[in-house]
């Protein structure tokens, strides 16, 4: 009885554990990449391929090989991203939520786990 629960509680927060990645990789070969999912207005941090720090921006289009936007909503600061250095986008808003329902589903898996273990 034990193993069983202990075995679905594991299988359940490994599926929350792989939804939970709200990020759009992409290939070394620039032409192969599809920049037409990125939507103007949203905010999405943009993870180099060089190791320099990630960066936040307000996405607003693309220009030839290179994405355009601010730093922020508040901040009007132009930001231009050579395609050849994304090396992933993630949108901030899905990541907020996946890593919410993760969050509650963890919690549900635990008193589960908690609760088999107090009724043996």
């Amino acid at each position: 009885m034990r193993a069983s629960v202990l075995l679905k509680s594991s299988l359940v927060t490994s599926l929350f554990v792989i939804s939970s990645c709200a990020t759009t990789k992409y290939s070394d070969d620039v032409s192969k990449n599809n920049y037409s999912n990125l939507q103007a207005g949203k905010t999405y941090v943009v993870t180099m391929k060089d190791g320099s720090p990630k960066q936040k921006i307000l996405f607003r289009n693309i220009d030839g090989d290179k994405l355009i936007g601010t730093a922020g909503k508040k901040d009007s600061t132009e930001v231009i991203i050579p395609k050849a250095n994304v090396a992933a986008v993630k949108d901030r808003s899905k990541a907020r939520v996946t890593a919410g329902a993760t969050v509650i589903g963890a919690a549900g898996v635990a008193a589960i786990v908690i609760s088999s273990l107090r009724a043996d």
